[in-house]
C-alpha cells in the first residue's frame, strides 16, 4: 500500500517550507543590502509565497510597490527606494568613507530613471545627465556621479578634499576620472587634484598655502613615520586630529624631536586651528618660509651670502 501523509501532516510540510523559505527570503534581502527590487528576489528564486508570508510575518517589508527591504534597513535606503531617487553627493560620499566637509542636514539625491512621486521627500534633489549610467535598481550613485555633484555643490576647496579622498582610497584613480566627459567645475577639481592626501585638511593646507609657490607633499615618510605635509625640504607640518592623546601624544612628540635633531623645522598645529583660525596658522608659515626654514641648512647659507 503506498505511503500517504495526513491533511495534518501536508499542512505542516508546507508550513515549514513556506517558514524556511520565508526565513531564508529575509537573510537574502540583507546580504543583498537591506533594500531590494521584489524582482531580484523572484530571479534568485523567492516565489510570492515566500514573499507573502515574510511580509505577514514582518520579517521583511514593502517601501514601496517593486520593493522589499528588511526591518533593520538603512532608513537613507528606504526613502531613496520609497521615492525613487539615488543617493549621492556628500550623502553618498559620507556613506563611502569619503572626507566630507559637513555631512549633516538632509540627504543629498538624484532623480533616477524611475522616480516616484518626489511629494513629502525632504532633500537636495540634483538633476542633470550623469556622468555613469545607472542601473535602473539602483539606490546609490556611482563614485563618479557622487564626485560629479560634489564639484557642483560644494565649495572648490571643500570640493577638491572629498575627490582627493576619494582618489586616496583607490576608489578612483586619475588616469580613469581624466577619461570621462566633466563639466567645467568638475574639470578644474581634475587639474589640482593628488591622491597623496589623507585627510581634507591635508588639502586644505596645500590649497590656502599654494600661492607661496613653494612645494609642498603631502604624507611623506621621514624618520620611520609619515608627516602631514613637507614644505620645500625642511618645513614639516603637522595636524593633531581628536586621537592625538595618550600614547599617541607621546609618539608624536618623540617624532617631533627626532625630526628637529634631523634639521628639520616643525610646526604642529590642531584640526580647530586649521579650521577657525587659520589666519594664525597662515601667518606661522609665512614667517617660517621668509626665514628660510624650509629649505635645508646649506642653501639659507648660500641665500645670506649673496
Amino acid at each position: 500500500m503506498p505511503f500517504s501523509r495526513s491533511e495534518s501532516e501536508r499542512h505542516q510540510l508546507h508550513t515549514g517550507r513556506v517558514r524556511r523559505t520565508a526565513e531564508g527570503l529575509t537573510e537574502r534581502i540583507v546580504d543583498l543590502g537591506g533594500v531590494v527590487r521584489s524582482a531580484r528576489v523572484a530571479d534568485l528564486g523567492f516565489g510570492r509565497t515566500a514573499v507573502d508570508a515574510a511580509l505577514r510575518a514582518g520579517t521583511i517589508t514593502r517601501p514601496r510597490r517593486g520593493w522589499l527591504a528588511s526591518p533593520t534597513a538603512d532608513s537613507l535606503l528606504l526613502g531613496a527606494a520609497r521615492h525613487g531617487v539615488v543617493l549621492t553627493c556628500r550623502t553618498q560620499a559620507d556613506r563611502l568613507g569619503l572626507w566630507v566637509h559637513d555631512p549633516s542636514g538632509i540627504p543629498h539625491v538624484a532623480v533616477g530613471t524611475n522616480s516616484a512621486s518626489r511629494r513629502g521627500l525632504r532633500a537636495k534633489v540634483h538633476w542633470g545627465a550623469p556622468v555613469i549610467q545607472r542601473h535602473p535598481d539602483a539606490l546609490v550613485d556611482p563614485v563618479e556621479n557622487v564626485l560629479a555633484h560634489i564639484a557642483e555643490c560644494e565649495p572648490f576647496e571643500q570640493a577638491l578634499a572629498t575627490w582627493e579622498s576619494a582618489l586616496n582610497r583607490s576608489l578612483v584613480t586619475i588616469e580613469e576620472l581624466h577619461g570621462l566627459p566633466w563639466r567645467p567645475a568638475a574639470r578644474r577639481i581634475l587639474a589640482t587634484a593628488v591622491p597623496f592626501s589623507d585627510a581634507g585638511l591635508e588639502t586644505y593646507l596645500r590649497e590656502r598655502i599654494r600661492w607661496l609657490r613653494v612645494p609642498v607633499r603631502a604624507q611623506i615618510w621621514i624618520a620611520g613615520h609619515r608627516v602631514d605635509a613637507l614644505i620645500g625640504s625642511r618645513l614639516v607640518i603637522q595636524i593633531d586630529g581628536g586621537h592625538h592623546v595618550g600614547a599617541q601624544r607621546s609618539e608624536d612628540i618623540r617624532h617631533d624631536a627626532v625630526l628637529k635633531l634631523r634639521g628639520y623645522h616643525v610646526i604642529r598645529v590642531s584640526y580647530a586651528q586649521m579650521m577657525f583660525d587659520w589666519p594664525m596658522v597662515q601667518d606661522l608659515i609665512m614667517r617660517a618660509v621668509a626665514q628660510g626654514l624650509h629649505e635645508a641648512e646649506s642653501s639659507r647659507k648660500r641665500v645670506a651670502l649673496r
